[in-house]
């Protein structure tokens, strides 16, 4: 089972990744995480990542594509995993396509969690964090008992830097720039899936189950 997982900042694909790594043992593997594996195992593609994310720049398709053959490559994924964070333009799924075919692989289902951009600028902003545990909190959908202060520690909550209206649209009209081509790549395909990441978690949880399963 080789998935794709897709869906606008602030969907919950990382929560939804959780939950399907539960139910299917297979490996949840993002963009960011293959990155700081690539950087700590010290290969010379990590490196290369490493010194453009201390400059402060974009890591170039080709060391990205690397890093993803290389992490693709590792028996942990022979029995499956779940993408996310890449591809991000049809570019790089082409380049997917072309790794998992010299790894006699290919992509199961393309599945992306729907949320429209207004849910998506409410959760932001409304999300409060703990400074000592990172508990995360919402002041609409889930406040603490006390205002300002975590429940689990008695420390105050802050709201992160970039979670205002204008950062989320920012990152939100990037998305849609760059996404929409690849929901037309993968509806092509015939892979591609939609569902609504509106619903309560387990309940987004349950649809994706049943279209893997389906």
């Amino acid at each position: 089972m080789h998935i794709l997982l897709m869906g606008p900042p602030g969907a919950g694909k990382g929560t939804q990744a959780a939950e399907l790594v539960k139910e299917f043992g297979v490996p949840h593997i993002s963009t960011g995480d293959m990155f700081r594996a690539a950087v700590k195992e010290g290969t010379e593609l990590g490196k290369q990542a490493k010194a453009c994310m201390d400059a402060g720049k974009l890591v170039p398709d080709e060391v990205t594509i690397g890093i993803v053959r290389e992490r693709l490559a590792k028996d942990d994924c022979k029995k499956g995993f779940i993408l996310d964070g890449f591809p991000r333009t049809v570019e790089q799924a082409d380049a997917l396509k072309g790794i998992l075919e010299d790894l006699g692989l290919s992509l199961t289902r393309v599945l992306n969690i729907n949320v429209p951009a207004a849910d998506l600028i409410e959760r932001a902003v409304g999300r409060r964090i703990c400074k000592k545990c990172g508990a995360t909190y919402h002041v609409k959908f889930n406040p603490s008992k006390t205002e300002g202060t975590c429940d689990e520690c008695g420390s105050e909550l802050f709201q992160r830097a970039d979670d205002t209206e204008e950062t989320m649209k920012s990152r939100l009209s990037v998305y849609e720039d760059s996404t929409r081509p690849l929901i037309e790549y993968y509806q092509k395909a015939g892979l591609y899936t939609e569902v609504d990441g509106r619903q309560a978690i387990d309940k987004v949880t349950s649809d994706l189950v049943a279209v893997l399963k389906g």
